[in-house]
């Protein structure tokens, strides 16, 4: 339900942008995320993942406007040492595992000059793979649904973008227990193109 009502909250909100909108424009995203799990038992480190989608820019005049996305996010991690003693759980200590995320991000841009744009806005991340998995009969280890807070910038080289953010994760991923919160949380840096 509360999927169904963000899609629906996202999609209104763009038709209704693009109304009063100066220009609409869109374009085709890749980058690189710089990503880590932060939270107890779970390795301290940044691993590379991708991120690749599609993004919207909807121009209300020459200083403001909004970019919704589409990506798909990759966020790599590694357990701790110790995640067996934390969680009681056998053959889970340093264990490399991914994260893929269909994420949705609406960001407010404000252009300081017209090849420089700041950007922030929130994220939502649906988790496509479900089977992702470290505890017994087969309950997932990690929620559905992440959601975030991003902050960057972004180059406007003509149809070329060139930008970087930080993602800092607000909601609680850990779906094994309450005891201790995982939290997704790091860098991206993308190229994308404009197409129309």
């Amino acid at each position: 339900m509360k999927l169904k009502s963000l899609a629906l909250l996202t999609m209104s909100l763009a038709l209704t942008s693009m109304t009063f909108a100066q220009g609409l424009h869109l374009g085709i995203k890749a980058g690189a995320n710089i990503f880590k799990v932060d939270g107890a038992a779970i390795k301290d480190e940044f691993r590379f993942g991708y991120n690749a989608g599609a993004f919207a820019e909807v121009n209300f005049n020459d200083k403001i406007g909004i970019q919704p996305e589409l990506l798909f996010n990759q966020t790599n991690y590694r357990t701790g040492t110790d995640f067996s003693n934390v969680y009681q759980i056998n053959n889970a200590n340093d264990v490399k595992g991914k994260l893929n995320y269909l994420s949705i991000p609406i960001l407010l841009n404000y252009n300081l000059a017209k090849f420089f744009t700041l950007q922030a806005g929130p994220q939502y991340g649906i988790l496509l793979n479900k089977s992702e998995t470290l505890v017994q009969n087969g309950k997932d280890a990690f929620k559905n649904g992440d959601f975030s807070l991003l902050g960057g910038v972004q180059l406007n080289l003509g149809s070329l973008k060139v930008g970087g953010r930080y993602v800092v994760g607000l909601s609680n991923i850990n779906d094994i227990d309450d005891k201790n919160k995982w939290k997704n949380q790091g860098f991206q840096v993308w190229l994308g193109f404009r197409i129309i």
